[in-house]
């Protein structure tokens, strides 16, 4: 639909051949409509550009503090950048097993692999496959 209505609405002449072939209270309606539609858009976009104009203001005026200070924003965003939890180091394998094609190790954290339970149920023990 928008598809279709638009270039109609945005082009002079086929709105005129549109307009010819309707009552002129239609015409009436449809203006105050439009009208309404437009302020309520320019009304919109004038709040979204008055609260990005008092963010700039506070931005300029924590910038001004910081400066006052001595400190500059990239020491700042450093300070913050730096506050991430880092990844915790892999944890070291404590047992090494062969599965059949490969040998498989295994920190002896989570589920038990498949293989090395396998071994287990045959009789053998963890400490059999730990390493030294």
């Amino acid at each position: 639909m928008s598809e279709e209505l638009f270039p109609l609405l945005l082009n002079l002449r086929s709105l005129r051949s549109q307009a010819r072939e309707m009552e002129l209270s239609q015409l009436q309606d449809g203006l105050e409509k439009l009208s309404q539609v437009v302020a309520e858009r320019e009304e919109h976009d004038a709040k979204i550009q008055a609260e990005q104009s008092e963010k700039n203001s506070l931005l300029n005026k924590y910038r001004e503090l910081l400066a006052a200070d001595g400190i500059l924003p990239e020491e700042l965003l450093a300070i913050t950048k730096g506050n991430k939890p880092s990844k915790r180091a892999p944890r070291p394998a404590k047992y090494e097993f062969n599965d059949g094609a490969f040998v498989r190790t295994w920190t002896g954290q989570g589920r038990t692999p498949s293989a090395l339970k396998a071994l287990l149920d045959q009789g053998a023990s963890l400490e059999d496959f730990e390493i030294k």
